[in-house]
């Protein structure tokens, strides 16, 4: 086990990643800080999980750097009344914060061999409020649809009707959508049946699967 003191490394990546770059809600901010980070890479990559960038997890895919993730967050106003969809899983460490912060987290991911070390990871951790599935998340969880906050960690090449569809009015979603070379962070708001746009930024993600 890696001997680095990451209760101190993740002390600093919220003070240096996160509250430095504004974001100040304590809720997500305490999250970040119950949440531990170098739990869900793999061993050799541990001394790094606090880092100001993204890590490999296999599979041709990421853990997000933690601003982004904070970022994203942030923007959708989570409160402890909120069912979540979460498009991504990945190493289910969004996926744990996201827990932490609402009532039910509904997580998709596409890769059945990542989904199944994330699920037996959160498990183990005894996250408690989490629904797991193996699939397409361009096309949502129509079982489980209306979703109060979507969160898309995969970039669309547009922004995906069918989530939008299963977005509850005076809902929230935050999407990377494709551009050249990198994407813009869209916030979406449903009000009314009608769609309003908030840029965020870029950003760069993996891209989504839209078939």
């Amino acid at each position: 086990m890696d001997k680095t003191n990451f209760d101190q490394k993740r002390l600093e990546m919220i003070v240096y990643q996160i509250k430095n770059r504004d974001i100040s809600n304590k809720n997500l901010i305490n999250a970040f800080l119950e949440v531990k980070r170098h739990l869900f890479v793999e061993e050799e990559l541990m001394r790094y999980a606090y880092e100001d960038y993204p890590l490999d997890i296999g599979y041709n895919q990421t853990i997000s750097q933690p601003y982004i993730i904070a970022l994203m967050i942030d923007s959708l106003d989570i409160t402890k009344s909120d069912k979540v969809l979460e498009i991504g899983t990945g190493s289910g460490y969004q996926t744990a914060i996201l827990s932490l912060l609402a009532k039910e987290v509904y997580t998709i991911d596409i890769n059945d061999n990542l989904l199944t070390l994330a699920k037996n990871r959160l498990n183990n951790l005894e996250y408690q409020n989490i629904h797991f599935k193996q699939g397409n998340g361009y096309f949502g969880w129509i079982e489980e649809q209306p979703f109060d906050k979507i969160i898309v960690s995969c970039a669309a090449e547009k922004l995906p009707l069918e989530l939008i569809k299963q977005l509850k009015n005076n809902g929230k979603m935050v999407i990377p959508i494709n551009s050249y070379l990198w994407q813009e962070l869209i916030l979406i708001k449903k009000l009314n049946d009608k769609i309003h746009k908030k840029s965020l930024g870029a950003v760069r993600f993996v891209p989504m699967i839209n078939k």
